[in-house]
């Protein structure tokens, strides 16, 4: 494992010493006050150094976060298709996730596989996360998988042969399951779209066929939705931006798109497990040529994660605004449009009055819509 010291989760030991230091971050005792407001304010600090393992951790800090957050923040989660990942038999599996929020996608995840009795996964995260030295602590004692970004072609791709290393390692050998988004970054637009990239670079690590090579990593595709789209506001201005000019983060910017995510409102949020690619999926794209193998392994999971992503009625109304319809309004009420609308104002006139309302009204409002789109097909 020296091989991958620089990307590897911490282990038990580092992860205890970790949180020892995360505990007396001065932001402690505000977390707490806020995650368990009846309770006194050294709690959390005391939860975080009473644990002597990632697993004690996981079980006994994170999942009383994840669920005070949801509690706090969500009309309720509920998740399907668990049953894709018993039939496994206890087999370590690839979860490829369309990617809405930051920290709790993953985390959600997490904490439907710790209720279902399921081993939880390591996490890759991008290392333009870490932020700060209680950011990186709290995420590789949650078994966080460091992705590298911001570096040379060359050394992506030396980067990239690594990770690949790491995950088969990982899944094959049976020692943990994985999770990783299906592209860099959010989706800021409604279009869960994998990249190619990625399923590129799942492939470098094989020393087989390509059949085999895919097979081996039990490629289980999942689907978060939320209701209310976390950091809906903050998507619109970034891709209203980016329509005239490269769009620059600002400092932090990550950090205060992770705290948002969290204590937005979000309402329901499901997620669904789909089924694991099919050793029949894979041979047929075994089939084609170079690109299109990829292309084909990326239809079978986009079609996964489309088909599962469980649409809201904020969808159907974003889709009728967009394109100023009634196509879908047997799927609301009129008072539930009025209150879309007011909803979008109301998120909207907190961004920079610079910004083109009616621009940013219009991508506000694609945001919700184009899963409806995009299950259309």
């Amino acid at each position: 494992m020296d091989e991958f010291e620089g990307i590897s989760p911490y282990t038990d030991e580092e992860a205890v010493e970790a949180l020892r230091r995360v505990s007396n971050h001065p932001a402690i005792p505000v977390i707490s006050k806020y995650l368990f407001p009846d309770m006194p304010l050294g709690t959390f600090r005391n939860l975080i150094r009473s644990v002597n393992s990632i697993d004690e951790f996981q079980q006994t800090v994170m999942s009383r976060v994840v669920a005070a957050v949801v509690e706090k923040t969500s009309a309720g989660f509920t998740f399907s298709g668990i049953e894709h990942l018993q039939e496994l038999g206890g087999a370590k599996f690839l979860a490829v996730s369309n990617h809405r929020d930051i920290i709790l996608d993953p985390a959600l995840t997490q904490w439907m596989l710790l209720r279902s009795d399921i081993p939880m996964t390591e996490i890759c995260v991008g290392s333009n996360l870490l932020s700060g030295r209680i950011v990186e602590d709290l995420l590789r004692s949650n078994r966080m998988i460091k992705v590298i970004r911001g570096i040379s072609a060359r050394e992506l791709y030396l980067s990239s042969q690594l990770l690949s290393r790491y995950i088969r390692q990982a899944v094959t050998t049976g020692r943990s399951s994985v999770w990783i988004a299906q592209r860099e970054g959010r989706t800021k637009n409604g279009l869960d779209i994998t990249e190619q990239g990625l399923l590129k670079m799942f492939d470098m690590s094989g020393e087989a066929d390509f059949k085999s090579n895919f097979m081996a990593l039990n490629i289980v595709p999942m689907s978060i939705s939320y209701e209310y789209e976390p950091c809906d506001a903050r998507k619109a201005r970034e891709l209203l931006i980016s329509r005239t000019q490269k769009y620059v983060k600002k400092k932090n910017e990550d950090m205060h798109s992770i705290l948002t995510g969290i204590r937005q409102q979000k309402g329901h949020i499901h997620l669904e497990i789909g089924a694991p690619l099919t050793e029949e999926e894979i041979g047929r794209a075994s089939w084609y040529d170079k690109n299109d193998r990829y292309q084909a392994i990326r239809r079978a999971v986009d079609d996964r994660i489309v088909n599962g992503y469980k649409l809201w009625k904020t969808n159907y109304m974003g889709y009728d605004l967009m394109n100023g319809t009634s196509r879908y309004s047997d799927r609301y009420t009129p008072e539930d449009l009025e209150a879309f609308k007011a909803y979008t104002e109301h998120k909207l006139e907190k961004l920079e009055k610079r910004l083109d309302r009616a621009e940013l009204r219009d991508i506000f409002w694609h945001i919700y819509g184009n899963p409806v789109v995009a299950r259309e097909g």
